[in-house]
């Protein structure tokens, strides 16, 4: 098999090219980190609110239809999954209305995993009731995903000295 010539590139350039991107990415991100305003005492931004009521009625309602014995395909779900994530949501609810980081982030990652699903679940929806249902989960949850990232940027900004 002939061998592919290749461009010959001094060992060094690769590295300090690298070096200079970088440098460029964070000098953007230090720009934009200056311009985030962190949340005053009080202040909860919409998206912040919202996540907050979602956790909140994602756990009552998993809760309530437990307790009222609600099957799902058939099945009656375990008792210790059901708990565990109206704990876990109850949790995430009072964290994101309390402003905490961490419960933001979660709540972030769970509705990455459900948008996930969600997209894939479009391969197989199989009547227009769950190709909307898809549709409206992907365009709801996408819209507070998209405005929970400044959100959380702005939970990490250092507070200012005036």
């Amino acid at each position: 098999m002939a061998r592919r010539s290749r461009k010959a590139r001094p060992a060094a350039a690769a590295p300090d090219g690298m070096r200079r991107g970088y440098a460029r990415s964070e000098e953007r991100n230090e720009a934009l980190r200056a311009g985030l305003t962190p949340l005053g005492p009080d202040e909860r931004p919409w998206p912040l609110a919202v996540a907050a009521v979602v956790a909140a009625v994602l756990a009552v309602a998993n809760l309530t239809a437990f307790a009222f014995g609600l099957d799902v395909d058939g099945r009656r779900p375990g008792a210790l999954g059901v708990l565990v994530f109206g704990g876990l949501m109850l949790a995430a609810a009072w964290g994101i209305w309390h402003r905490r980081y961490w419960a933001v982030l979660a709540f972030e990652a769970l509705l990455g995993i459900t948008l996930a699903f969600a997209a894939l679940s479009l391969l197989v929806a199989s009547n227009l009731a769950a190709l909307a249902l898809c549709l409206a989960i992907l365009v709801l949850g996408g819209v507070l995903f998209w405005k929970l990232v400044r959100v959380m940027g702005r939970l990490q900004a250092p507070q200012r000295v005036s």
